[in-house]
């Protein structure tokens, strides 16, 4: 399915998020120390209240469905993206980057995953204009996902092992042995050399693109408008390398946000299937009725099932805090 946004608004928006990026980029080259959780707090209201903007002209000028469509994307896309940032805590630890460079890394990986993340999305959105079967199969990934994701273990998250690329670069880059500050390159013994940073946004970036295989079937599930998908997801990549500083600390007292993540994607999983097989011309199974699951529908139970997680995940660390005591 295509969008149905004009060409001129896909290049008032795509100039709209260079303008972004641009900003965020002269912002970090000025920045001589790491970022504090003030910037941080703003940064963030700064990239929602952006997103809030974006909404509701999109209820203004296309209407209820697609303003909806955008909203319960974009919550979707955030939610599954704060995930990614248990890795980025690990991948940091791993190679040991500094306060100082971690902004940058940061930046620069989610920058190339979000360009990587657009082509996937234009890869999709084909496949499904060209056979409808295809949601069958985003569903039962999103299904078994969402399985893999509620049984994973703990220790399970605490381990980063280094993929082919990552390796690869090891191997073929002149890499310095240690950070200089936030440079990317340096010069030791008169040979230009690489810095580790660049092995660090590496591994982001491929961290990044690894969780889009799960995120943007997600919100294939939820509309199939290009121009929502795209931009649902720039918004969630743009605000998370700032709440990466401002909740790192905090993630791991969201103790069921796993069991979260998988429900929404069961959900968003068999939505796909129904809407699959109501193309197919089933609106039944026996006895059992199909039902229509609209965009309000899958808005409200993506926000209690938010809800409910981050409530039981703070009142079981008050009560294991009781217990202590």
């Amino acid at each position: 399915m295509f969008s149905a946004v004009s060409p001129a608004v896909w290049t008032v928006t795509v100039i709209g998020f260079l303008v972004i990026v641009a900003l965020d980029l002269a912002v970090i080259a000025r920045r001589s120390a790491a970022v504090s959780i003030r910037q941080a707090t703003l940064w963030v209201l700064f990239y929602v209240g952006l997103a809030a903007a974006f909404a509701v002209a999109l209820f203004v000028f296309r209407g209820a469905t697609p303003g909806g469509e955008f909203v319960a994307g974009y919550i979707t896309e955030y939610s599954l993206s704060v995930d990614n940032l248990f890795v980025f805590v690990i991948i940091m630890a791993r190679f040991r980057v500094p306060a100082i460079a971690q902004d940058k890394v940061l930046y620069i990986g989610i920058v190339v995953s979000m360009l990587m993340r657009a082509v996937f999305i234009a890869a999709g959105a084909a496949a499904i204009a060209a056979a409808s079967w295809v949601f069958y199969i985003f569903g039962a990934f999103l299904i078994y996902t969402a399985v893999k994701l509620a049984i994973e273990k703990d220790d399970e998250q605490e381990e980063y092992q280094e993929n082919a690329v990552v390796r690869g670069l090891r191997r073929v880059l002149p890499i310095a042995p240690d950070y200089v500050g936030n440079a990317l390159t340096t010069r030791t013994a008169g040979r230009r050399m690489v810095t580790p940073m660049v092995v660090v946004i590496a591994a982001i970036g491929i961290a990044n693109v690894v969780f889009a295989l799960d995120s943007i079937p997600a919100i294939f599930g939820l509309t199939t408008d290009p121009y929502i998908i795209l931009t649902a997801n720039a918004f969630a990549l743009m605000g998370l390398r700032q709440l990466y500083f401002l909740i790192g600390g905090l993630l791991e007292r969201i103790i069921y946000l796993n069991i979260g993540l998988a429900v929404i994607l069961a959900f968003i999983g068999f939505k796909l299937l129904i809407e699959a097989l109501h193309g197919s011309h089933v609106d039944a199974i026996g006895p059992v009725h199909l039902p229509e699951i609209g965009i309000a529908a899958s808005l409200a139970f993506i926000l209690i099932t938010l809800v409910v997680t981050t409530a039981a995940s703070l009142a079981k660390n008050r009560l294991d805090l009781r217990r202590a005591d």
